[in-house]
This record gives structure tokens, sequence and C-alpha cells, in this order.
């Protein structure tokens, strides 16, 4: 009996083995192709399947989604944005397992509330701030996946003073400002010579004011989408992972200063913002416990 996990990811595809529901071994990964995207998530599942009889597949996936069809739409993955139906295509492959499926957030959600730094907390925000956006809710100790699966989807809440384009078809969400691929864009359409977050966030540390501008100008947007979230919410715990996230300063002292700012009301007083302790494969780690029947109508609604 063998229990796989899947992170379908913006730019990436990881895959695992659940190991007694809460960890993920064997992870492989592959690159997004621009074509023949089934194609190479399928090979990568057949491939940490092996001759392994599977039981259950765990699917976390980047939005939006369709928990009702089965399908996802990611933004950044034109061949499936009008909606593939993963649901079936995996269930196809693996005929005799079980099949759950939710969008990324409420996996990361998962894996903060059952390993990380949500254990214990009853009212909470997971975020991940990577290639995208994406968050999940704990309410009264649940995760909520809302009437589509979507609930938490912080990358689209609109920010304040920034009228960007957004790949949802909007402007100014805080996904078009504060992810690391759309820093990235901005930080190029200024004159900065690199291609990625990482040395984006390398160069900001090395005081390059290009970078540091593109940072400070992520972390303000991030910090006035989680004062709005958490002000909507009612919750004093935000737990922010995801490889962009881990850009230290330069994109924390601005994402506080704006918290400082706009999360005034009283009962925000006790809002602490933190990062992550799930320092790889946060997504896989909640899809393992989707995937490996932790998540009951005790911990998912």
């Amino acid at each position: 009996m063998t229990v796989l996990a899947l992170d379908i990811g913006a730019t990436k595809f990881a895959a695992g083995v659940v190991q007694h529901g809460r960890k993920v071994r064997d992870v492989r990964q592959v690159d997004v192709p621009p074509e023949s995207v089934w194609a190479a998530c399928r090979d990568l599942l057949l491939e940490v399947a092996g001759d392994a009889n599977i039981t259950a597949v765990g699917i976390g996936s980047a939005g939006p989604v369709d928990v009702r069809t089965g399908t996802t739409g990611p933004l950044n993955i034109p061949e499936w944005k009008a909606g593939f139906a993963i649901v079936a295509a995996v269930q196809e492959l693996f005929p005799t397992a079980a099949i759950r499926f939710a969008i990324d957030g409420a996996c990361l959600a998962l894996a903060e509330h059952h390993v990380g730094a949500l254990r214990g907390v009853p009212d909470a925000l997971a975020m991940t701030v990577s290639s995208g956006i994406g968050g999940g809710i704990i309410a009264d100790g649940r995760v909520i996946l809302g009437r589509t699966g979507n609930a938490g989807h912080i990358g689209h809440i609109v920010v304040p003073g920034w009228d960007v384009p957004c790949g949802c078809g909007g402007v100014g969400c805080v996904e078009a400002v504060a992810s690391g691929m759309s820093s990235v864009r901005w930080a190029v359409e200024q004159g900065w010579r690199g291609e990625t977050g990482a040395q984006l966030a390398k160069a900001a540390h090395s005081g390059d004011e290009i970078a540091l501008a593109a940072l400070h100008r992520a972390g303000t947007a991030l910090g006035q989408a989680i004062a709005s979230a958490a002000a909507l919410l009612d919750v004093d715990r935000v737990v922010v992972g995801g490889g962009f996230a881990r850009s230290g300063e330069p994109l924390w002292n601005p994402m506080r200063a704006a918290l400082d700012k706009h999360a005034r009301l009283n009962y925000l007083r006790e809002l602490r913002v933190i990062p992550s302790r799930i320092t790889h494969g946060a997504t896989l780690v909640g899809a393992g416990v989707l995937a490996a029947g932790h998540a009951t109508a005790d911990d998912i609604v």
C-alpha cells in the first residue's frame, strides 16, 4: 500500500511517497513545460510510483481550482488555464486509488496545522509567497475550502497604490505586485539584469538599489494584504512560507512596517506574522496529509 502526494505549482511539479501520513520521501520534481503539460505530470507520477500498488493520491494545486469537478486552472500554466480535469486524469492513471484534491493554500494550511507553526492554533492564515501567492484559512481548528475550494486565495486581494495587471484579468492584486515572478519582472523593467527571485534577494542583500526597491515594494504590498485579511478573518497568527518569502529582512522589514501602519484595530493587537518552519515542500506535505486520510471532517470543511 503506497500513498502519493502531488504538488502542482506555477513553474514546477513535485511528487513523492507519503510516509506515516505526515512526511514525504523520494521527492522528485520537474519543470512545468510550455506544452504537453499532463504528459510531464503523468511521467513524474509514474516514476515516483514505480511498481507499487497506489492506494491514494493527494493533490495540492495552484489555483484557481474547482474541487466540485476536480479541475485545476493555474493562471501560470496556459495549457491548463481554462481548466484541466486533474482528478479524472490521475484516477485513470491509478484506477483503484482514492484521489483527494485541494488548492495548494489549503494543503499549506493542513501542513502548518499538523506539523508546522500552527499546531494548536484554532484561527490562523497560512500563506505561500513564491512564483505566485496563495493561502489557506484555519477557522475554529478547521481548514476552510469554500464553495469551489478557493477559500484563502489571498493572492487576489487588491492592494492600494499599484494598478498592475494581474494574470487573473484584474488589476492591483497582491500577486501581481509581490510574488517572486512579479518582483523580478518589475526589477528587470527598472534595469536589473537578473532572472530569478533568489537572485533578486541576493542582490538586495548586496545593496543593489533596484533589488532593494523591488523587495520593499513587495513587502509593503504583502503587509497591506495581510492586514486586510487579518481584519476580515479575525486571526492572530499568520505563517508565511515559500521560496520568495525567504528573502530576509529586505522583504520582511517593509512587510512589518506596512502591518504596523494598517493593522490598527484593537482585536489585531496580538497579530503575529512569522516565517514558516517547513523549509521544503509545505504544499506537498499538506497533500500527503490529505492523501493519508488524516484530514477528516474535523480538519477540513
